[in-house]
């Protein structure tokens, strides 16, 4: 805390911000881009100035790819000629650009950019955090997390899921259903959650064809399963699968899912993957 905060003499940001980006948010992810993009790509193999008179530069790819994927214009009107940046009139459209463009459009360009360096997602997130954004990478997409708590778990299913495939790829497939800002699906990220926890399920007592109640009332046999823990896992199943659920009626209007049902069923069908993961 500053010091004009402790006296009162200016506010202290309190209330996660979840429409609208702050000046200080802007600035300290433009400075991840030059950091650990513009200019680390620019000093690869002796780069400079951005990139200009060397050859294969790293740094001419990830333009080439801004203007070919991110900003779809024609390539002619990029500076790069033999594999090299020359100029800086790129890096200063892409600079204006940033400062004028929405907040939504510059979460779009930091998420694009982010698999161009590995610490990227990181450094972000720590910036994320210190200007209080209800948003953070997780697995490479930008959600919106109201605790650090939460972003562990989604983490922690998918890094501990690595040997089980089809548990993995639902709750990555469920990410992705839901933190695509243009059109978020929340249905079938709620249906990806929830297949998460069924296949592991399925996979501890070696049955695919059993369901998620059939397959818990196994493991909780062998694995003493708290009562209360396994009734609400079969409670939310049945929700996802009654004849107003979400799997059998995907296509129809009769049940009301948003970004909070959505959210709240990747962190908790994570949290208990993890558990399971743990308990087994």
């Amino acid at each position: 805390m500053r010091f004009t905060q402790k006296l009162g003499l200016s506010p202290i940001k309190t209330e996660l911000e979840k429409t609208g980006m702050s000046p200080e948010l802007r600035n300290s992810l433009w400075t991840v881009v030059i950091e650990t993009i513009l200019e680390f790509r620019s000093n690869e193999r002796g780069y400079n100035n951005y990139g200009q008179r060397e050859a294969y530069s790293k740094l001419a790819e990830y333009f080439r790819d801004l203007w070919i994927d991110f900003f779809k214009m024609p390539i002619d009107n990029l500076s790069i000629s033999y594999g090299c940046i020359y100029g800086n009139s790129p890096f200063e459209f892409v600079r204006a650009w940033f400062y004028k463009a929405t907040w939504g459009e510059v979460f779009d360009f930091i998420e694009f950019s982010s698999s161009y360096h590995d610490s990227f997602a990181e450094i972000c997130n720590n910036f994320l955090k210190r200007e209080l954004s209800a948003f953070r990478f997780v697995d490479g997409q930008l959600v919106e997390i109201n605790s650090k708590e939460e972003v562990v778990e989604i983490q922690n299913a998918i890094r501990n899921a690595d040997k089980f495939k089809s548990v993995k790829t639902h709750i990555q497939t469920a990410l992705e259903l839901l933190s695509d800002r243009k059109n978020p699906d929340y249905r079938n990220s709620i249906k990806e959650s929830i297949s998460a926890v069924e296949s592991l399920a399925k996979i501890i007592i070696k049955d695919d064809k059993t369901t998620l109640g059939q397959a818990l009332k196994e493991i909780e046999k062998k694995h003493q399963i708290p009562n209360s823990l396994k009734s609400a896992f079969s409670a939310l199943y049945g929700y996802t699968s009654d004849e107003g659920g979400i799997r059998h009626s995907l296509l129809e209007n009769n049940v009301n899912v948003g970004m909070e049902e959505a959210r709240f069923m990747l962190i908790t069908c994570s949290a208990f993957v993890n558990y399971l993961m743990n308990k087994i």
